[in-house]
């Protein structure tokens, strides 16, 4: 890549920016730049982020914007959590955490820049994508994934729920992967993103150099990107390496109560030898119980939403949620303590009532 300029935003040490010249025109590259952390998103990465992205939509030299994650172990691996427990522990109960509400109020923002931005946005998928990492990549116009993509939703171990957009992205999944995913947290490689639509290509890191220079060769509009990393892609479909495809019937079968209850029993009675599957079955019967009737929830409610409509939901969702123990409890149990034994509110999905689910989608006192 021809490098113009290069700079650490302002408003973040850990966001680097690069203008390359290329036959359309600039392509804008976007760099999360904090590998130690892997690369997980703070408040100031955020408010850098969309900074530029609001900057190069206006400059008529930038045609193209591509994103990637510094290192070779994560494009993003989430948000910062530990940022939200000490913000949820330091509030009032009863109160709005105030810096979990900014994080998430600027997440979701950022998020829904990038679903709607007038420019292509390429996203370079490499390594581990997890959480508010996969808020950021499933909104490109051009979604790249390798053969070291690691991506998963687990917001179950720390009694939170599929935000950044799930609720939306969960209603475009086949049969009852969207469930599945939500309620276990399951790793998803190359082959189930593209499964799940969560991504359009798959490209060999081997074959990152040829990759970015037919980018750089194409004419910089949807069609010919998309060409251009066609030519490089791996072209099959390889649907045999998507386990969510290996075990589509099953994981409808096991999502099929009504009940969660019965949900639970099911995971609790399976008998695999499958490693995968056995990983996932032991987060959900491990699992925060709000969390899965919270996954349901949304699924639900987000059926016939816009997308707007989905971030205004989960505005709500989350803000609740950081006004509720558990995600504190699971937090800590997983990134403060590290004892791994959080002692959630709910026992079990037993336990859970209608208007205790309801509560999570009641709008919170607004900030003053």
């Amino acid at each position: 890549m021809s490098v113009i300029s290069e700079q650490t935003h302002e408003l973040s040490e850990h966001i680097k920016t690069k203008m390359v010249e290329a036959d359309f025109g600039l392509l804008g590259v976007i760099v999360l730049d904090k590998p130690k952390a892997l690369n997980a998103l703070s408040t100031d990465m955020i408010a850098a982020m969309q900074n530029i992205l609001n900057s190069w939509s206006v400059n008529d030299q930038v045609k193209a914007v591509w994103i990637e994650g510094a290192g070779e172990k994560a494009f993003c691996a989430g948000g910062d959590v530990v940022m939200l427990y000490h913000s949820m522990k330091e509030t009032k109960q009863g109160d709005v955490p105030a810096k979990a509400h900014e994080f998430f109020t600027q997440e979701y923002k950022l998020d829904q820049t990038i679903h709607s931005y007038a420019k292509p946005i390429i996203i370079y998928a490499d390594g581990i994508v997890m959480g508010g990492g996969l808020g950021v990549a499933v909104g490109g116009s051009h979604r790249i994934v390798t053969e070291r993509s690691m991506i998963a939703m687990p917001e179950v171990t720390i009694g939170l729920y599929p935000d950044v957009g799930a609720s939306w992205f969960f209603n475009r999944m086949p049969g009852r992967c969207a469930e599945f995913l939500g309620m276990t947290g399951a790793r998803m490689n190359a082959a189930d993103a593209v499964f799940t639509k969560l991504a359009d290509f798959v490209v060999d890191t081997n074959d990152l150099v040829e990759l970015q220079a037919a980018i750089l060769a194409s004419d910089g509009t949807h069609d010919g990107l998309t060409e251009a990393i066609q030519s490089v892609q791996q072209l099959e479909q390889r649907v045999h390496e998507s386990r969510l495809w290996v075990y589509h019937e099953l994981i409808n079968e096991m999502m099929a109560p009504v009940d969660l209850i019965d949900v639970v029993e099911r995971f609790k009675e399976l008998e695999t030898d499958d490693k995968w599957l056995s990983m996932a079955a032991q987060s959900l019967v491990n699992g925060c119980p709000m969390t899965l009737y919270l996954v349901r929830e949304q699924i639900k409610r987000a059926k016939h939403m816009s997308l707007s409509e989905v971030f205004d939901m989960e505005i709500i969702m989350s803000t609740q949620c950081a006004m509720h123990p558990d995600l504190a409890e699971g937090i800590r149990a997983l990134l403060i303590d590290k004892d791994g034994e959080p002692k959630w509110s709910h026992q079990s999905v037993a336990d859970i009532t209608p208007t205790m689910v309801e509560a999570f989608f009641i709008q919170p006192p607004i900030l003053n």
